[in-house]
């Protein structure tokens, strides 16, 4: 660690953040690099966790930063620079998502494929509705929807036009057990095919340990520490071992170099 908050950022990330921010008595300093094909942020409520999340996707305007992703410039204070969230090709699903209420579920995840051929926007709508198990709702409005499913469509909408970076914000915890480990394993495999990381805010050490995630641990504003998943959060795992009495996912094998995404 540099300093309070900041850590040396490797030179293989692909994603690298300097942010300082600050709003009511609440002090957001931290730095980061992600080099893991996913990342688990994780800490309590009101770190910064989802305040993180909305800045790399430009709804947020720190005081001061500087965010680059595949060596694209986001934002740079310093030099005026701050590109504008449509235009950062980053997926984001938040706790709350928002849907078009007029539109279907396929119109919805349909939105955002305007530069799409007519043949490749059907082929693709139907990969996602198929991925998140939404084929049978696709005829369906948002309002017609239970939680779980209007979940599932924003996932669906979000991945249609394949971003560079997915932030996942909660994203499952609308369903039960079964259906939740069903598409995260899904969804890994997905995302891994198509070389597009992951950056998701969890509260769940096994969903962390399913994904063979790097974990960034956040306290107050600062990053304690980061790391594999099972270096991290091992003694979180083994406390919940202690406490439930059921075992946990056994941890995949942390990526080695010839897994990390690789530069443009």
């Amino acid at each position: 660690m540099d300093g309070e908050g900041r850590r040396a950022v490797p030179d293989t990330a692909f994603l690298t953040a300097e942010i300082e921010h600050h709003f009511g008595l609440f002090d957001l300093r931290i730095s980061f690099g992600l080099t893991s094909p996913w990342t688990v942020l994780f800490g309590p409520s009101g770190a910064g966790k989802s305040t993180i999340l909305r800045i790399l996707a430009g709804l947020i305007q720190p005081q001061n930063g500087k965010i680059t992703l595949q060596k694209c410039v986001l934002l740079d204070s310093n030099e005026g620079v701050c590109i504008s969230t449509g235009k950062r090709r980053i997926g984001y699903v938040t706790q709350q998502p928002a849907l078009f209420p007029h539109m279907t579920v396929r119109r919805n995840v349909a939105f955002g494929l305007h530069e799409f051929s007519p043949e490749e926007r059907n082929r693709r709508v139907s990969e996602m509705l198929r991925l998140f198990r939404v084929e049978r709702l696709a005829e369906r409005f948002p309002r017609e929807l239970s939680g779980g499913e209007y979940q599932r469509a924003a996932l669906a909408r979000t991945l249609a036009p394949e971003p560079k970076l997915l932030m996942l914000d909660e994203p499952f915890s609308g369903l039960d057990a079964e259906l939740k480990e069903s598409i995260l394993s899904e969804l890994t495999a997905w995302l891994a095919e198509r070389e597009v990381p992951a950056l998701y805010v969890s509260h769940d050490v096994a969903e962390a340990y399913q994904t063979a995630a790097d974990v960034i641990v956040i306290e107050n504003g600062r990053l304690e520490t980061q790391g594999p998943v099972q270096q991290v959060l091992a003694s979180r795992r083994e406390q919940l071992l202690r406490q439930l009495g059921v075992s946990l996912p056994t941890p995949a094998p942390a990526p080695d170099g010839s897994q990390i995404f690789p530069q443009p």
